[in-house]
């Protein structure tokens, strides 16, 4: 498709958008009443209804119904796609480092965004403090990837080294070490670069909500002689209590999505694979339809519990 038949299509949808609304408007703009808001509200929300439902509600369900399936999507298997994800060898491993990025990403991303958060807040240095933690952020996920393999890059010993890691290593009089090759400790090595890039959201969030709490608050626990961690403990994360919860989720959910690292990284190889890049290799490479949908349906999963606790806890938040 060449750049001018893109540019007729996207003119024809603009076209179609705004000839849909003109003619709900001339529909129902003689509806005055209570029931007649109502129909307006309805003809306005229904095109929409109707998006979602072909969009997201009917892709969901195709795909539920699928990875009751086998590999061609045409053999009905119940639920053996799902006992394959919990008890096959590769799967449980998919599984394992899954689990490692849930759990590391989210709480040392926010860990160090918090601490530099409080350390340069104020600081004469702070807007270029906060530009330099926030710069990765700019970048790609594949572009910081293979910025860290030149890192992590591995020569023999007695070769020049030009990865930093195995130069540091060497210069300490230690071996080099295969960082991206040695499984499980890969995948460690795979979530510095999310931590790298999601600690200056981390930062950025929370540095304005420590900017947002007020100094009466402060000045009084300072009075009472609270200072340092003790500050930091019982003023400064309860106040911005909120913006953790939203800064945890946000980057879990992000890390239960990772794709681009993995496959730019290993693909996936050398025990490093996760659920996000295993339900592509399934689908697009081994063709196994049956269980890449099963593994799409266990990051819906996973993924809806975040979601329900981020909304239920600003729910609370609005009561207050």
């Amino acid at each position: 498709m060449t750049t001018s038949d893109k540019l007729l299509h996207m003119l024809i949808a603009v076209v179609l958008f705004f000839g849909v609304m003109a003619l709900i408007l001339l529909a129902t703009q003689r509806l005055r009443s209570r029931r007649g808001e109502r129909v307006q509200a309805a003809a306005f929300l229904g095109p929409s209804l109707l998006l979602v439902a072909v969009g997201l509600l009917y892709p969901a369900v195709l795909t539920v119904w699928q990875s009751f399936h086998g590999p061609n999507g045409e053999e009905f298997v119940g639920l053996e796609n799902y006992v394959t994800v919990v008890t096959d060898k590769e799967q449980l491993t998919v599984l394992r480092n899954t689990a490692l990025w849930v759990v590391l990403t989210p709480l040392l991303a926010t860990g160090i965004g918090l601490v530099y958060a409080v350390i340069i807040d104020k600081s004469r240095f702070e807007k270029v403090a906060k530009a330099l933690i926030f710069l990765p952020m700019a970048i790609s996920l594949v572009g910081a990837s293979i910025i860290w393999k030149f890192v992590y890059d591995y020569r023999q010993t007695s070769a020049d080294q030009i990865g930093l890691l195995n130069q540091v290593l060497k210069s300490l009089g230690f071996d080099t070490y295969q960082v991206l090759l040695t499984g499980p400790w890969n995948t460690l090595f795979l979530i510095v670069i999310m931590v790298w890039v999601q600690a200056g959201f981390a930062m950025t969030i929370l540095s304005a909500s420590i900017k947002a709490i007020p100094e009466d608050i402060v000045e009084a626990a300072r009075l009472d002689g609270v200072n340092g961690l003790k500050l930091f403990r019982h003023i400064t994360v309860p106040s911005i209590r909120p913006s953790l919860i939203v800064v945890l989720t946000t980057i879990s959910i992000a890390t239960l999505k990772v794709f681009d690292i993995v496959r730019t990284s290993t693909g996936g190889n050398f025990d490093s694979s996760v659920l996000a890049y295993e339900f592509y290799r399934q689908y697009f490479v081994a063709g196994n339809e049956g269980l890449a949908t099963a593994l799409a349906v266990v990051i819906f999963i996973l993924v809806t519990p975040i979601v329900i606790y981020n909304i239920v806890q600003m729910r609370k938040l609005e009561a207050r």
